[in-house]
């Protein structure tokens, strides 16, 4: 039988985890902590207001974080892929509720033994610090792109995000070919996370395809024909 550090060793996101950076002795004290759970689409982990009792590792799939404004619409305020970190230590309350947007695997932890582990251990400390801030730049980014980009580059830049995560996972047939990959969100929630209409997020995609840009197989896959060229349009 495994021990669980040698399971933890096996992970698919080991690398892009939290723990990833943490030494055998660290590992093993998060690992007496751990359990796997699994969310179906739909699914929450989190409920904002709610008192904040788990955080801990995204595996697979997306998770959505949704905050509900004053006329009862929800907006999504953010995304977390494999390896983010999911939950907030040191804070009593979670300020947004967290749901699957497709199956996921996670990796979870109590919150409060989760905070006295981290005030043994300053490195997995630091590490959680530097992702914190990390998440913050990445925030402060996205306002920039919604006071700044046009539609034709917000939606080129979080197509060229989502194929970046998917070329990150082997979502290609052979080396050299397109990346291909299921977009994790309906046309209406690309919409709210990039503060545009679905009617112009279709416009845009229909443009992008009808450009030879990208393709559109079915359903919510994308496959992108000219990565290069994608990329400078949300670079633009």
């Amino acid at each position: 039988m495994m021990t669980k550090v040698e399971v933890c060793s096996d992970c698919a996101v080991r690398d892009r985890a939290l723990c990833g950076s943490l030494s055998h002795s660290e590992l093993t004290a998060l690992n007496g902590l751990g359990r796997r759970q699994h969310l179906s689409r739909g699914d929450t982990l989190i409920w904002a207001g709610d008192d904040a009792i788990v955080c801990g590792n995204v595996i697979s799939g997306v998770l959505k974080l949704a905050s509900t404004t004053t006329d009862g619409r929800e907006a999504i305020v953010g995304l977390l892929y494999p390896g983010d970190f999911v939950g907030s230590p040191y804070s009593g309350r979670a300020d947004v509720t967290v749901s699957a947007l497709d199956d996921v695997e996670m990796c979870v932890f109590p919150r409060q033994a989760f905070e006295r582990l981290l005030a043994d251990h300053a490195a997995m400390e630091r590490l959680l610090l530097q992702r914190t801030l990390a998440a913050l730049d990445e925030a402060r980014g996205r306002m920039l792109m919604l006071g700044r980009m046009t539609a034709g580059e917000r939606v080129a830049g979080f197509l060229t995000d989502m194929a970046a995560r998917a070329e990150a996972s082997g979502c290609r047939a052979h080396a050299g070919s397109p990346v291909t990959f299921d977009l994790p969100l309906t046309r209406g929630q690309i919409a709210d996370v990039l503060g545009l209409t679905i009617e112009t997020v279709s416009r845009q995609m229909t443009r992008l395809k009808a450009e030879g840009v990208i393709a559109l197989p079915g359903g919510r896959a994308i496959t992108v024909m000219n990565m290069a060229n994608l990329t400078a349009r949300a670079a633009a």
